[in-house]
């Protein structure tokens, strides 16, 4: 199975909602971090030009005109979408080959198992440093048994 462009969970605010409103689940050689998206998120409203004190437009262009566009556009997520971040730091892992491969590891077990994530969840995969003396099939089974606890299904 794939692992699309919209399933990486990029935007600092998304991950940090993760962080600060999720659950974790100390899977030993990763934590998984996550959250149910309670909804689609919604796409944002566009800017209006402010007035300036005393009533006048301001001079010049209008401000649509003189600020650039966003970089990124605010659109819905879908409600089923299944996505992730992987995060190896520096601290916790140790120098960039060894961070590189934690991160190819966990992005690769998502891509196969994606399907034992339940339905509009955002995930953050967190490495510590004894993720790369695992063989791949022990952090495999263990994302495996994590993602039945995301949200146990109901009988």
């Amino acid at each position: 199975m794939r692992f699309r462009a919209e399933q990486h969970l990029r935007r600092q605010r998304d991950i940090q909602a993760v962080r600060e409103r999720g659950r974790r689940f100390d899977c030993g050689a990763f934590t998984l971090w996550y959250l149910r998206r309670s909804s689609e998120l919604p796409v944002s409203a566009p800017a209006t030009t402010p007035s300036s004190p005393g009533g006048r437009a301001p001079a010049g262009p209008p401000l649509e005109a003189r600020t650039a566009p966003p970089r990124f556009t605010d659109s819905p997520v879908p409600a089923g979408l299944k996505r992730v971040c992987v995060v190896a730091s520096t601290a916790a892992v140790g120098d960039a080959v060894a961070r590189a491969r934690a991160k190819r590891r966990l992005r690769e077990i998502f891509r196969h198992h994606q399907d034992a994530v339940p339905e509009g969840y955002d995930l953050m995969l967190v490495a510590r440093k004894s993720i790369n003396g695992l063989e791949y099939r022990e952090i495999e089974r263990k994302f495996i048994e994590a993602c039945p606890r995301i949200a146990p299904r109901s009988a």
